[in-house]
């Protein structure tokens, strides 16, 4: 008999890989995508929770009958939910209230408690679901999945999913990228990949909204914002995740995931999710600043779209949310350097005082002041914090960078004018940046004025 299985739990992995055709027109490189959403649970986490309960069971911390728990966005949880209902373990999943119906009532299909919690809170909240899922984790009887920081996250990516991959394509990979959400995908792919080939290029993308982008080019931990895709970005840094296996990253808004996700199925016959199309955007992105004919670059798509018909899928949610409107037109970044001109960067060093970094600004008519040591951003000053520590006795000769703070957001000039503007709903000042790997060169830095400026002007017909 060939493809016959005692049980589902087998059919976990050997995940196809297609070409992509339509959507990578005009582009060089091969662009292919693993199809993750054809795991029998819907998505790539049916891998991690298969690990995660075999390694517990191994160690003893899950008994059986024992209760699983653990906070999810939905795909996690369906994975333990399809584990614990072939092998006799109750689960209860506490989600995000964003998350679609459809994830809920998957879980519950499976015989699982779901318990939703308000997304728009801090991760330390006692209402947010990482507050809710660890408290109910650590009651007596239960065992705690625990995603974010369980280390069988990243191992099962190193064990299955990359060597998988490097078989499939006969060792022909060039970049990897994947979306990030707990970071254990990237981990662990990028962990076995580098050891096969260190010019291998791992990518992650992140939402608009998402603290990652920002730490992996600055090391700052900027204010993390409220975003609409679902399953990946994170508002603190997992312990499955290891900077060191990630080469770039790349930013991606709400629409550019919602408008892509629509169009692989409807140009490629791909039925995914938001992140999967997530991860395409943000990967076209990277092709096509990295392009070339012998660019074999790989894709990971985590989840099926069946989880988002009342969503991305329905055409008047689209369309409530803005995303059915066309703002390709707005142009790039670097068009918006081009009509400001060529300006100076006034900023100052970490040593500065409050008194000196008064007089620059001062001197140069400006309301905010970048904060930069060896060129790379350790914050930003802003008016009426200075003039706070200015009026407290001695506080003149504070320095600068006991003051500053990570309340900006970082973008690249290739970045479309759109995504800023989306950024700037969240963020009173950005930097442009160019970044190489982890470093990056601060070129200007902008206000919501500038973006108006140069809409207006494009508007009026302004070049």
């Amino acid at each position: 008999m060939r493809n016959v299985h005692d049980n589902v739990l087998s059919c976990v992995g050997d995940t196809p890989i297609v070409r992509l055709n339509s959507v990578t027109e005009g582009l060089q490189a091969q662009v292919y995508v693993k199809l993750e959403m054809l795991n029998p649970g819907g998505s790539i986490k049916d891998r991690i929770a298969l690990q995660i309960i075999r390694d517990a069971q191994e160690a003893g911390d899950l008994p059986a009958g024992g209760l699983i728990v653990e906070g999810t966005s939905g795909n996690t949880g369906a994975g333990l939910a399809m584990v614990g209902a072939v092998e006799g373990f109750p689960c209860t999943f506490v989600m995000p209230d964003k998350q679609s119906e459809e994830k809920r009532a998957a879980l519950r299909a499976y015989g699982a408690k779901v318990v939703v919690t308000p997304t728009a809170v801090e991760p330390e909240d006692p209402r947010s679901y990482y507050s809710v899922s660890t408290a109910l984790g650590n009651e007596e009887g239960a065992y705690f999945a625990n995603q974010y920081h369980n280390p069988s996250n990243p191992k099962t990516h190193y064990n299955s999913t990359a060597p998988e991959m490097w078989e499939q394509m006969d060792g022909q990979i060039d970049a990897v990228i994947c979306g990030l959400g707990t970071g254990g995908t990237i981990t662990g792919i990028g962990r076995w990949m580098k050891e096969q080939d260190r010019d291998v290029k791992m990518v992650g993308v992140d939402p608009v909204g998402s603290l990652y982008f920002d730490y992996f080019h600055t090391g700052q931990m900027t204010q993390p914002h409220t975003y609409i895709v679902e399953g990946i970005g994170e508002d603190f840094l997992p312990t499955t995740i290891d900077f060191q296996f990630i080469d770039d990253l790349v930013r991606v808004n709400d629409k550019e995931c919602m408008v892509m996700t629509r169009r692989l199925v409807r140009e490629e016959g791909l039925f995914c999710g938001g992140s999967s199309g997530a991860a395409v955007a943000g990967a076209l992105k990277w092709v096509e600043r990295n392009d070339s004919p012998d660019l074999k670059v790989l894709i990971v798509l985590p989840d099926s779209g069946s989880r988002y018909l009342s969503k991305i899928y329905n055409d008047n949610w689209m369309r409530e949310n803005g995303f059915l409107d066309d703002d390709s037109g707005l142009g790039r970044v670097r068009d918006l350097q081009k009509r400001l001109g060529k300006r100076e960067l006034i900023s100052v060093s970490g040593s500065a005082s409050v008194n000196e970094v008064i007089g620059t600004m001062k001197l140069n008519g400006v309301s905010q002041v970048p904060v930069l040591e060896d060129g790379q951003i350790q914050g930003v000053l802003t008016d009426k914090v200075l003039l706070e520590k200015a009026l407290q006795r001695g506080g003149g000769k504070t320095p600068a960078n006991e003051l500053a703070t990570a309340e900006f957001c970082t973008i690249e000039p290739d970045e479309h004018v759109a995504v800023l503007m989306d950024l700037f709903k969240r963020y009173k000042v950005a930097f442009i940046v160019k970044s190489e790997g982890k470093r990056h060169q601060v070129l200007d830095i902008i206000t919501r004025i500038d973006v108006i400026d140069f809409l207006s002007a494009r508007t009026a017909g302004g070049k």
